[in-house]
Formats: C-alpha cells, sequence, structure tokens
C-alpha cells in the first residue's frame, strides 16, 4: 500500500513557523497583490492568498484592475509598490489580461520583493545558490520531502515539464540537492521508458491523468503538481472507474480535480505520492508566505 504524502500537515508546520518569526519583527510583514481583469481561478487564488495573510497576521493590500488596463498603468502601479517601505512583497497574479506585456511587468517587481521567485535576478541566484526567494511551488516540495524523510540525494529524479513555474526551478532545487535530474517535455522520445526510470518523479505538465502505471516505477516517490479539472462525466466515470464516489461528486460539484498522474494506478504502484487534491496544493501558498516574511525579515536587518 503506497504511502499518502499530504501537504497540509507540512503547510501547518510552515505556518507554526512562520507565526513566531512574525512575531519577532518590529512590524507585521505587508504584501501587495494585484488582479487585473476577471479571470474566477486567479480571482479564487488570490483570495486564498489574502486570506492566509489575515489569518497569519501579513497586511495584505490589493489592487484589482480592469481587464483593460494598459502595460503602462501596472508598471506605475508596481513602481509604487517597489517604493513603499511598508510593502516588503508584490504578487502579481497571472495571467494577466493578453494586451500587457506580462515579463516587463514580472521584471519591473524589485528583486528583493519578487515573492513568487520568478524576477531574472532570483532566477540567477537559485542557478548559483544564493539565498533568495524560491519559487513557491517547488519549493515547497522540497519542504515536503524533508517533513516526510524521502531522501533525494543520489536518487535519480526525473522532472516532467519545463516551465519558468514549476520545471525549470523543480530540476534545479532538487540538483542542488545532490539528486541527478533529467528534464523531460513535450518533445522527449519514449517518455514511459525515462518516466520508469525514476526514483523520485515530479509531474508538472497539465495534462489529466497522462501517466499511467506504463510511467510509473514500482516503490517509487511520485510528486502530482497537476491541477486539471474534470467537467464532462465521462471523463470521471473513465479516468475513475465508474467509482460511485468519484461521480456522485461529479453530480454535486459539476467538476473533479484529478492530477497529471493517474490517481488509481498512482495508489497500486508508487511507493509513496501525493494526492490530488490535497498533497502539493497547499503548500505554494504556505511558501508564498514564507517569501514574504523573509523578505521583511531582510529589510528589516
Amino acid at each position: 500500500m503506497a504511502n499518502i504524502l499530504a501537504g497540509t500537515p507540512v503547510r501547518d508546520a510552515i505556518l507554526a513557523e512562520l507565526a513566531e518569526r512574525i512575531r519577532r519583527l518590529p512590524r507585521a510583514p505587508g504584501l501587495a497583490v494585484i488582479l487585473a481583469g476577471d479571470n474566477p481561478a486567479s480571482a479564487i487564488y488570490v483570495r486564498n492568498k489574502v486570506k492566509a495573510c489575515a489569518e497569519l497576521g501579513i497586511v495584505s493590500e490589493q489592487r484589482t484592475p480592469p481587464a483593460s488596463i494598459e502595460t503602462s498603468e501596472l508598471l506605475a502601479m508596481v513602481q509604487e509598490f517597489n517604493e513603499r517601505p511598508e510593502i516588503d512583497g508584490i504578487l502579481v497574479q497571472m495571467p494577466l489580461p493578453p494586451q500587457v506585456d506580462s515579463r516587463r511587468v514580472l521584471q519591473a517587481i524589485a528583486p528583493e520583493k519578487d515573492v513568487d521567485g520568478f524576477h531574472p535576478v532570483n532566477v540567477g541566484y537559485l542557478v548559483a545558490q544564493v539565498e533568495g526567494p524560491r519559487a513557491c511551488t517547488p519549493a515547497g516540495i522540497m519542504r515536503l520531502l524533508a517533513h516526510y524523510g524521502i531522501a533525494v540525494a543520489g536518487r535519480h529524479a526525473v522532472v516532467v515539464g519545463r516551465s519558468d513555474i514549476v520545471g525549470k526551478p523543480m530540476a534545479l532545487l532538487l540538483l542542488h540537492a545532490h539528486a541527478t535530474v533529467t528534464i523531460c517535455h513535450s518533445k522527449t522520445p519514449d517518455l514511459a521508458a525515462v518516466c520508469r526510470g525514476a526514483d523520485l518523479l515530479v509531474a508538472a505538465m497539465g495534462r489529466p491523468a497522462m501517466l499511467t502505471r506504463d510511467y510509473l516505477k514500482p516503490g517509487g516517490v511520485v510528486i502530482d503538481v497537476g491541477m486539471n479539472r474534470l467537467d464532462r462525466r465521462e471523463q470521471v466515470a473513465g479516468i475513475f472507474r465508474g467509482d460511485p464516489r468519484k461521480l456522485e461528486q461529479f453530480e454535486r460539484h459539476g467538476s473533479v480535480l484529478v492530477g497529471d498522474v493517474h490517481p488509481l494506478d498512482v495508489a497500486e504502484v508508487a511507493g509513496a505520492y501525493t494526492p490530488v487534491p490535497g498533497g502539493v496544493g497547499p503548500l505554494t501558498i504556505a511558501m508564498l508566505m514564507a517569501n514574504t516574511v523573509r523578505a521583511a525579515e531582510r529589510r528589516a536587518c
């Protein structure tokens, strides 16, 4: 029976540690959040981030410009937050409206206030193993592995997905922890064979239940970053093999979440795995809070 690597206990441990560090600061950390447009998923993410701030004692300030905002207006907003001393971190929720130059906006954030870890300066710090904010989801995964005592050094780690947000920083963090790392993507030949060689498999492609048992090493560790919403009954019935509980959940909510790894196959083949939902998800916001607190600590020195 595979061990389930739940993210909630790890998140709770991170937040308890952060609460104590916040109490030692001369003032509460400040996080500015910019949510442009009316993307429903983005609105939910931001609401959860603002809620986490309130519960932890971080002061958050939210701006919600309309979907018609131009790049110059967003740049001015970011610059205002860069100059305000009580703001320790700036978060620009992605995706931005199509007319906005997202790269320019993200690069305009002062590197020391970049709590997402996306600024080129902070990416360079990651490559060079210099202290700085790390991308939240990969950093959370490293905390999860440490929490459950899962060895990384000397293991073969395979990361499926090469995004700037998850895949690339994940590979670098694993490499720094002395894993032998392979990065896979849509052009990788015989992807299943490469994945089967992984002691530690990180799936971050955004393809529902794509990695079936043919991709999994028996007894391996599987970290599923995927968060895919199934909104057709036949999808749910097919992936979950007619499980009445999942079908009832679909009827109740109109959708069911599934990761990038087949949920039934991973439970039968892996030695340990993160569930979807309830695995990696809770850690992303926790690490955003951690980056914000660390930014406040650095500025308080």
